[in-house]
């Protein structure tokens, strides 16, 4: 089966794409040199030579603050409008029969909470999250128009080597020793194995459908910073108590940007925020892998 793929240079895409390509015949979109078709998505629409059997929609902008207006916007040019642009391609060269859309939990708009699920209301307010409820919409439309079975996947935090975002900063803290545990580490957050998207894709092509994908062990901070210090050869990082940490949140949230935490960082770090996976083991009969058996940083 023939699979287009977007955003395949990226940390998910690196990691996915050697467990695809015996599978598929993958064409990739972006604007890597290596790719197949070489666009912007964000700015223009790609000319597809020919038709695929599925569409794996991977490229997008996250992992970053925005601080202006034109930041805000990017995250609307990329995750909508490159969806837009894609789809209008897709209507030139000939509809696929699956499309499958990377988005995010960040969807539901949670700091905290336990065992979330897909019922919950879609309350996400950063340019981020917009974008990507936007783009979910509009896929959703545009599917049930052409007839193209949608699935659309929100992970959780991704492990995998060399990861970007919270994971990525915790373990670079760690290495440069420059990480406390707060209050003994004892919050939970879902993590989801860069893999398990792989195992993901036949399944969502034939079947469509929202899903929370992530390891159905919750682990806690104390837990993800055990598994990244036996791996760096580091001694536990001293957990400073709570009081403390939020006398300094109080102190950083006068400082600005620069301060290593303030209040929103502390609520992140010491509350529990965790989704449910119970739907996509029991429609898809997916599997996750233990992300503490399996989690190598490098």
């Amino acid at each position: 089966m023939k699979l287009l793929f977007t955003g395949a240079s990226g940390f998910l895409g690196n990691n996915i794409y050697p467990l695809l390509k015996d599978n598929y015949s993958i064409a990739t979109i972006g604007l890597a040199l290596q790719d197949n078709y070489s666009a912007n998505l964000a700015i223009e629409i790609p000319n597809l030579t020919e038709k695929y059997d599925i569409i794996l929609h991977a490229a997008g902008k996250a992992h970053s603050i925005p601080k202006t207006e034109e930041e805000k916007q990017a995250f609307f040019d990329v995750n909508l409008q490159g969806t837009k642009h894609l789809c209008t391609a897709l209507e030139e060269s000939g509809v696929p029969k699956s499309f499958i859309f990377v988005s995010t939990v960040a969807v539901y708009g949670c700091d905290y909470g336990d065992n979330i699920t897909e019922e919950y209301p879609l309350n996400g307010m950063t340019p981020y999250a917009l974008s990507k409820i936007q783009a979910e919409q509009y896929l959703q439309e545009w599917c049930n128009k052409h007839h193209v079975t949608l699935g659309i996947i929100r992970p959780s935090l991704i492990a995998g080597p060399n990861p970007l975002g919270n994971l990525g900063a915790m373990i670079n803290g760690i290495r440069n020793g420059k990480y406390f545990s707060i209050a003994g580490g004892r919050a939970r957050k879902s993590v989801l194995m860069v893999q398990d998207i792989a195992n993901l894709i036949p399944l969502l092509a034939e079947q469509g459908g929202i899903y929370n994908v992530c390891d159905t062990y919750q682990p806690t901070f104390r837990e993800l910073e055990s598994v990244i210090c036996r791996q760096l050869g580091k001694s536990m990082p001293l957990s400073i108590p709570y009081w403390l940490a939020k006398s300094m949140a109080v102190v950083g949230d006068c400082l600005g940007s620069k301060a290593p935490i303030n209040s929103l960082k502390l609520n992140k770090i010491t509350k529990s925020l965790t989704f449910s996976n119970e739907k996509a083991m029991r429609e898809l009969g997916w599997k996750p892998m233990n992300v503490l058996d399996n989690f190598k940083i490098e």
